[in-house]
């Protein structure tokens, strides 16, 4: 007696169950499936009407093993900000399920070569097609060639153009900074303070350089902390910051993180926001509506640039037309951590 396959053991639909009612060779269907243009229109029809009759969807191991892919794209990170990377994941599978693609998540906490290494065999162990590399490991020199030289592809999101990519998805952060300045200056601020980003990292630069030249061009005065991004950083900036004998009366904060500290110090020392301190964070993360006040921050669509990275990358795997790069608009979003500069 014939064994049944596990497929009908379980009343599954095979490939071979869509060829018996089409009336065409399995090879037929899997050139319908993996849209061979070996097909011709009439007989393309009638498979894919067959297909939506019967439900059948294809593994994607199958899949793989006849196109030679995996299916999988890999996201690369270094992000301490458990808020944006959570929504960069959400958005990037919505992206890829669509395609038929799974994602695999890939923390990277190491520096230069190392870095460099360790991505490379990441991909040799998990065959990923292609990857999606955020900042700021995006920005680590070498990196691009290095994948490019190994011929895998891989979009990257940026806050500068970066050559050796497949694709870059970029942010202009410079003007965003200047654009806080101007926000802050308008509110009558003329002493004004920022708490930088790692200073290695080109989206920290490129804030601080924005948010720096449009306020001494300005005539205002500007006073500077060190910080990493991470909230530690944060309280020892607002500490230095806070304990000046001029304090600023406006405040940039290179990220929200940072910028949920600079609220937390002057509660503590009882500095009024924003009577006393108007402060800006930057991502427009949720954590922004958890504050009290809430925190004003420049909204930067970090979730949307990584699922049109997901979209882009995917396109140039099946050799497709590139959809457009999304429309990356970073703009400030008030919020109760802002008000005008007391008069004098």
């Amino acid at each position: 007696m014939k064994r049944q396959s596990s497929a009908h053991q379980h009343g599954e639909t095979t490939i071979e169950d869509v060829a018996t009612a089409a009336g065409v060779s399995v090879r037929t269907i899997s050139r319908v499936i993996n849209n061979s243009p070996l097909v011709n229109q009439a007989t393309r029809l009638q498979v894919e009407q067959v297909i939506a009759h019967l439900r059948f969807t294809p593994s994607s191991r199958a899949r793989g093993l006849a196109l030679r892919r995996s299916f999988l794209i890999g996201l690369v990170h270094n992000d301490h900000n458990a808020l944006v990377l959570d929504s960069i994941q959400r958005d990037v599978i919505t992206a890829t399920a669509r395609s038929g693609y799974e994602l695999i998540t890939h923390p990277n906490s190491l520096e230069s070569q190392a870095a460099i290494d360790e991505i490379l065999a990441f991909v040799e162990r998990s065959r990923v097609d292609g990857l999606i590399v955020l900042p700021p490991i995006s920005g680590i020199p070498g990196l691009a060639d290095a994948l490019s030289d190994a011929g895998i592809l891989a979009v990257a999101l940026s806050s500068v153009p970066i050559a050796g990519f497949s694709d870059v998805i970029i942010s202009k952060e410079r003007e965003a900074g200047a654009d806080v300045a101007r926000y802050l200056m308008d509110l009558g601020h003329r002493s004004l303070g920022i708490v930088n980003g790692p200073v290695e990292v080109s989206s920290a630069q490129e804030r601080r350089a924005g948010f720096v030249d449009e306020a001494l061009s300005a005539g205002a005065s500007v006073v500077e902390a060190a910080g990493d991004y991470r909230f530690a950083s944060g309280v020892a900036a607002a500490d230095h910051l806070l304990s000046l004998a001029r304090r600023p009366t406006g405040v940039f904060a290179a990220n929200d993180i940072m910028a949920a500290a600079m609220l937390k110090v002057a509660a503590i020392r009882g500095i009024l926001i924003p009577g006393d301190l108007s402060v800006v964070g930057f991502d427009g993360s949720m954590i922004t509506q958890m504050l009290t006040p809430a925190l004003a921050s420049v909204y930067r669509p970090f979730g949307a640039m990584a699922q049109g990275a997901a979209l882009r990358l995917i396109a140039r795997i099946e050799g497709k037309e590139l959809p457009p790069r999304p429309d990356v608009r970073l703009r400030i979003i008030p919020a109760e951590s802002t008000g005008p500069a007391k008069r004098p």
